[in-house]
């Protein structure tokens, strides 16, 4: 029981940091997951667990893996081009065609160096 207050507290932190690195308020970061903000307050203390669903929730907001919530694994600790993927499948179709030219013209200009 005790080992399970232990990773409670821990994954309510890194929640909370990933949130405020996020610039958000625990009433905003409540409405955009779904839950009120005396949940987000008791899960961010560790005083109650989170669901798959709520994991899921947080991940989409914070834009951030669930490794990096449930263990502080970032996606930079293990694979770049992961981390890349990942981000661009959260943008709208205008801002990933827009990504993708910026992309396609910088690598054009890197080449253009050698």
């Amino acid at each position: 029981m005790q080992e399970k207050k232990q990773m409670n507290a821990e994954i309510g932190a890194r929640i909370k940091e990933e949130r405020e690195k996020a610039r958000l308020t625990q009433e905003r970061f409540s409405e955009l997951i779904g839950l009120g903000p005396k949940s987000v307050s008791a899960f961010e203390r560790g005083a109650v667990g989170i669901s798959f669903t709520t994991l899921k929730k947080i991940c989409q907001v914070l834009s951030v893996s669930s490794d990096q919530i449930l263990f502080g694994k970032t996606e930079a600790d293990g694979n770049d081009l992961t981390e890349l993927v990942h981000r661009l499948e959260r943008l709208s179709p205008k801002q990933y065609a827009i990504t993708k030219e910026v992309i396609f013209k910088l690598l054009e200009a890197f080449s253009l160096e050698e």
